[in-house]
């Protein structure tokens, strides 16, 4: 069975692009069970999929955090990765469909597991927000502050890969939409209680995203952006084939400390860095690149 991705909300399960892509296990919060039953649940996971990969971002409840921190120090086992993912909820829940698809593939759960920073960096993420007054997420001057008691005032704002914010008038004009990728892409967004059409109609022709799909909103994107009148948005690579490419592409290491299969800089299971090359091999290699 492939690597088992878990989430704890369904809302952060989208639907599946296609019919190979398996779904998220979604692990119950404190609240709704008790330390044994999260460690069977748990204990079930991995005996059925060997590996689990569960996604924690920043704005879960501290008691959540301090569960899943829990039960994978009682079990003893370094098959359970604990990624931190600091994007907004739905580009959350994007990347958390694209490892699902990603478990499908020849690649190691730890590949997997460190995969998740690399495919971060290709999703952006944003809102249309009816107001940025209380907006702590991304960098909001003196103006828009201001401009944000205006009833009718709409934001557009990205807060990955990297923050921009400009106001939309009654014409949106080109210079003011947040950059888009020069990959292709699909758009996926979630309507808050504002009303408006811009992501679909205006945002997502201006990014030339080959697909758009509404989905139900997040429940905490509202704390996230701090204002319930949003429209959600998360623009990313849609195609298994180019997501393996990307992966595929990036030089292998072995993790000195648990042993784990890794790409980039650092585990996914254990979040140990990976050694800087000692500097005889790293004279070696701008000789070897001429520099």
């Amino acid at each position: 069975m492939p690597t088992a991705i878990a989430v704890t909300s369904t809302d952060l399960v989208l639907p599946a692009p296609d019919r190979h892509t398996p779904g998220a296990a979604v692990l119950r919060p404190p609240g709704e069970t008790d330390l044994e039953g999260s460690l069977a649940e748990t204990t079930a996971l991995l005996e059925r999929h060997g590996h689990l990969v569960a996604v924690v971002p920043p704005w879960l409840p501290p008691a959540t955090v301090r569960r899943l921190r829990t039960v994978r120090a009682i079990l003893e086992t370094d098959r359970i990765a604990l990624l931190e993912v600091d994007l907004p909820p739905l580009g959350t829940a994007v990347l958390v469909r694209q490892l699902r698809q990603l478990t499908v593939c020849d690649f190691s759960p730890g590949v997997i597991a460190s995969a998740a920073r690399l495919l971060s960096h290709y999703i952006y993420a944003g809102a249309l927000l009816g107001s940025v007054a209380k907006l702590d997420r991304v960098p909001v001057g003196l103006k828009a502050h201001a401009r944000s008691w205006s009833p009718s005032a709409q934001f557009a704002v990205l807060a990955h890969p990297e923050p921009h914010l400009a106001r939309l008038g009654t014409q949106a004009a080109a210079g003011v939409l947040p950059p888009g990728p020069a990959f292709a892409t699909h758009l996926t967004f979630a309507r808050g209680a504002l009303a408006s059409d811009w992501v679909a109609a205006e945002l997502a022709p201006a990014w030339q995203v080959q697909g758009v799909m509404e989905n139900p909103l997040p429940a905490d994107s509202a704390r996230w952006w701090a204002t319930p009148k949003l429209v959600e948005f998360a623009a990313a690579i849609p195609d298994v084939s180019v997501l393996y490419q990307l992966v595929a592409s990036v030089r292998r290491e072995q993790c000195g400390w648990c042993g784990f299969e890794l790409i980039g800089d650092r585990c996914g299971f254990c979040a140990a860095p990976l050694p800087a090359p000692p500097p005889e091999a790293a004279t070696a290699a701008r000789t070897r690149s001429g520099s």
